[in-house]
């Protein structure tokens, strides 16, 4: 065989090597977009019913003489009538808004019929009457949330056969139901209460909302920015432009390395030492969660900034040292500008990943059930709260199919503040990138 012959076969392999090559890359990206569509679909086929609610709306009369006996429209006095004196009142009102709208409930109890109702409208139309006392001795349309059993019907979740076996519906109500809506009394619409509402019982999955959530995390997320961008980007310019290169700096990047790859549940543990049992702070507070996340959050923001610096080429440092810059000046004026874009970068995808994290906020007391909204900065940082990854683990611990339902739709609302966030990070980047 020729020295050609043979060099031609050699180029032919190394073709087929290359062609092989491009093709397992293709499969390998193929797979992978492929897990990612199946993910999403399963997300958003499970969670975007949770946008949905079905609600049943009627006139209710505001007796007075049940809902403030004094007379005298203080607050204070008509706060000593119990939810149970509401659902009272709502039951005989349904029943009669029923009978004057021609629609059967034959064979079903009044128990029954009330049950069609969520266990949270009474204390929702208890709210509104406080608020307004001017209300009593009025006819309003008061539109509440049906049942989780109900809802269920209308999602798939129950059916006439099910609701034979499950002690909290029966297939009479779900027949009254149907008549309901024939009648213009039930329907399903979107669930505002879902982003807005706080979290609910076990009881009622109905009415079980991310509002106390989505302002934790909120809450979270500017502490950690605060906290955790002056200190990153400091550390760095420093530790990169600064800093002599001894023992002791190599030492502080191994550990900033080590550090990022620290599982999470370990800054769960040490803020759980630091913060709560020596420094005494509150549990369940967003500060305690956003000084947990700034020390998870430290070391890629710090890894990120100095890469970016590390981007910035020597010739420009050396051209403003050589026009007679110090070298802070260098290094602030020219070389931090233009390093800015992958320092944004580098911070919005290490706090898009702090908002994600779950296990440090459980150890810190992020799992208890909140019901009452913090108040607002700089109070609010130390009122309890929750946070979107943490209630969809709190509602996945559900026995209620319906909060399986939640969770999918928090995940929903949690993967589109990750999408802003990642959308916001490439802004930045092209808003702030210079050309050299």
């Amino acid at each position: 065989m020729t020295g050609n012959k043979r060099r031609d076969i050699g180029i032919k392999r190394r073709y087929a090597a290359e062609a092989r090559f491009r093709m397992l890359g293709i499969g390998a990206v193929s797979i992978a977009v492929l897990a990612l569509v199946f993910l999403l679909v399963s997300i958003l086929s499970n969670g975007v019913s949770a946008f949905r609610q079905t609600f049943v709306a009627f006139d209710v009369t505001l007796d007075s003489s049940v809902l403030d006996k004094k007379g005298n429209r203080d607050p204070g006095e008509m706060a000593k009538v119990t939810t149970i004196g509401y659902g009272n009142l709502l039951k005989k009102a349904l029943i009669a808004d029923l009978e004057a709208k021609g629609v059967s409930t034959e064979g079903i109890s009044d128990k029954d019929i009330s049950g069609l109702l969520s266990k949270e409208a009474p204390a929702q139309l208890r709210d509104r009457v406080l608020a307004d006392p001017d209300m009593l001795d009025q006819t309003i349309n008061f539109r509440t949330y049906a049942n989780g059993r109900i809802d269920g019907y209308y999602k798939g979740r129950v059916t006439m056969e099910t609701a034979e076996l499950d002690s909290n519906v029966t297939p009479g109500q779900l027949q009254l139901a149907d008549r309901m809506r024939a009648a213009g009394m039930l329907d399903v619409g979107f669930n505002m209460g879902f982003l807005t509402d706080p979290d609910a019982s076990e009881l009622r999955p109905e009415a079980a909302g991310l509002g106390i959530a989505i302002i934790g995390s909120a809450y979270m997320m500017i502490l950690v920015l605060v906290m955790s961008l002056p200190i990153g980007i400091a550390a760095s310019i420093y530790l990169e432009e600064f800093a002599p290169q001894n023992r002791f700096t190599d030492l502080i990047e191994v550990n900033i390395n080590n550090l990022a790859a620290v599982p999470s549940i370990v800054f769960g543990l040490l803020g759980l030492a630091i913060f709560i049992n020596f420094a005494g702070l509150p549990q369940s507070a967003p500060v305690v969660g956003a000084l947990v996340l700034t020390l998870m959050t430290l070391p890629t923001i710090i890894i990120a900034t100095r890469a970016a610096l590390k981007a910035v080429p020597p010739s420009i440092r050396e051209a403003a040292l050589g026009v007679g810059a110090s070298k802070m000046q260098a290094v602030f004026h020219h070389v931090l500008p233009l390093a800015m874009p992958g320092i944004l970068t580098g911070t919005i995808i290490g706090l898009a990943q702090a908002l994600g994290e779950t296990a440090p906020l459980l150890l810190i007391g992020m799992v208890a059930f909140v019901r009452d909204f913090p108040a607002a900065p700089p109070e609010g940082f130390f009122d309890p709260a929750a946070a979107l990854p943490v209630q969809v683990y709190n509602w996945t611990q559900r026995a209620d199919p319906a909060f399986v339902e939640r969770a999918s739709g928090a995940i929903i609302v949690l993967l589109v503040f990750l999408f802003m966030m990642n959308l916001i990070a490439i802004i930045l980047r092209r808003q702030f990138e210079r050309r050299w």
